[in-house]
């Protein structure tokens, strides 16, 4: 297992337990208890963890993971959930994107398709994001364009928040919209840990002409603090297909669009 897995691992460990031993992460990881302790010191330096005797709790400050260390989880689910949003937008076509692993799956596919990549007098795409990670990643591509909202940078996830994001995005349509969460409800709906991130992106849902949810089915049934909305503001909501067949009629019941892609061929279950 590389070290950025490990470090993953960990986390999800913590996540799952809010505190682990060492002895518990050496079982669950197959590792020494030399490595574990190193891991553990190296995330209680990025204040990601509290070390304790003889394992580790969870940061109080730790509430939602860096991008960076959540990149790696659920890797093919979530390729398929970038695959099937892609299909949503056509060539000229101005979208949102929120910040998210998720979201930069997306992002990551769009910029693949060699449509996009055309040389033209125009932009053969428009990409309006308050995600850093987004626009430094799509900022290489001459052939698509790259808004910014502005606003104030969100140590954790890379998002830009506040009135200046809401002053950009209130005077600006699009096409379709992406956004995703932390946890989605059939009942209560799409929300997030923070407050001023579920304004952001209840407005970048409101301001396109389509709003799509987008999270894997580990999201399904959590509910995070801050709520943005239901089927009154998302026309779809696109998850894997490792969602439960029981989740997926609450949702359809609840009035919800659901889509759930399978797996491209040749995909493992866990890449």
């Amino acid at each position: 297992m590389m070290r950025h897995e490990r470090l993953n691992a960990l986390l999800d460990l913590l996540a799952e337990r809010g505190q682990v031993q060492v002895d518990e992460a050496v079982e669950a990881l197959s590792v020494s208890p030399a490595t574990v302790r190193r891991d553990m010191d190296a995330l209680a330096e990025q204040r990601l963890l509290t070390r304790t005797r003889g394992g580790a709790v969870l940061s109080s400050v730790a509430y939602d993971l860096p991008v960076r260390y959540r990149a790696e989880h659920r890797p093919r689910q979530k390729r398929d959930i970038a695959r099937a949003a892609g299909r949503l937008v056509s060539r000229g076509s101005v979208i949102g994107l929120s910040g998210g692993t998720t979201t930069t799956e997306i992002a990551r596919a769009l910029a693949g398709r060699s449509d996009l990549g055309e040389a033209g007098p125009r932009p053969n795409l428009t990409v309006v994001t308050n995600a850093l990670n987004i626009a430094y990643e799509l900022s290489v591509r001459p052939t698509i364009k790259i808004v910014l909202t502005g606003g104030v940078a969100h140590s954790r996830t890379f998002e830009l928040v506040g009135p200046y994001s809401d002053l950009v995005l209130g005077q600006i349509t699009m096409d379709v919209a992406f956004v995703g969460v932390n946890g989605v409800d059939p009942r209560v709906g799409a929300t997030v840990h923070d407050e001023a991130e579920a304004r952001v992106n209840l407005l970048m849902a409101q301001r396109a002409g389509r709003a799509v949810l987008v999270a894997d089915s580990t999201k399904i049934g959590n509910r995070a603090f801050a709520t943005i909305g239901g089927p009154e503001v998302f026309d779809t909501f696109i998850t894997d297909g490792d969602a439960p067949e029981a989740a997926r009629r609450a949702f359809e019941e609840a009035g919800w669009s659901l889509l759930t892609p399978q797996p491209a061929p040749g995909e493992g279950e866990d890449d």
